[in-house]
């Protein structure tokens, strides 16, 4: 007897007009309309120096109601800071969350109300001593938007000079250049987990890869 599969087939059907439509973003799609939730309280559970934690009581699409705890952050920057040499410069340090050092690319956190772009060019002179010619913005990550409203801004500097590093008091870094290559593989290869370290060396690759097609276009 010939095997059956065991998806339907109007299901087949479906997934194959899927592959047809093109990317919609969040909330831009008439459907989302019907996924979103309904806050029906909120209070500040708990409140820290760089966060605060709401509980949230919602309603659900289907009518009931869950709790939502939601962790309140004033957001954060990260830069790829590449020298000419194309080496990313990477900082080392403990954390304390996870009990040991991790690899990073430089990032901080926004003061309330500041400019994601003076908080990238203070953050980078503080932790790795050097200061940008040039600074563009990459794109936007949410850190862990399951529980968290983080947005980490994602800068490239480069022309870099070094005026020497100036960590807050209660800051302790090494910092590495290290080959883009080299820090690409070891993305790939699961020895890199911090996200926005991830996220802004396969961003530097992916650019890499496009000015090389452009010029061979040129």
């Amino acid at each position: 007897m010939a095997e059956q599969d065991d998806q339907p087939i109007e299901d087949i059907e479906e997934i194959a007009e899927a592959e047809d439509t093109q990317l919609v973003l969040g909330d831009d799609d008439e459907r989302d309309a019907d996924l979103h939730e309904e806050i029906l309280s909120q209070e500040t559970a708990w409140s820290g120096k760089i966060f605060d934690v709401e509980c949230l009581e919602v309603k659900l699409p289907n009518g009931r109601v869950s709790r939502r705890d939601v962790v309140r952050h004033h957001g954060a920057v990260a830069i790829v800071a590449l020298t000419e040499s194309g080496k990313i410069a990477l900082v080392r340090q403990y954390r304390t969350a996870l009990d040991r050092v991790t690899v990073e690319i430089p990032a901080g956190k926004l003061e309330p109300g500041e400019d994601p772009l003076d908080c990238a060019k203070r953050e980078l002179k503080e932790e790795t001593g050097f200061v940008p010619g040039r600074i563009a913005y990459l794109t936007t990550i949410a850190s862990s938007c399951g529980f968290s409203d983080e947005l980490i801004h994602l800068y490239l500097a480069t022309q870099l000079s070094f005026e020497g590093a100036n960590p807050d008091e209660d800051e302790f870094l090494n910092v590495d250049l290290v080959d883009v290559q080299e820090l690409v593989d070891a993305v790939l290869d699961g020895k890199i987990e911090d996200a926005k370290t991830v996220v802004g060396a396969l961003a530097c690759d992916v650019m890499a890869h496009r000015l090389a097609a452009e010029a061979a276009q040129a």
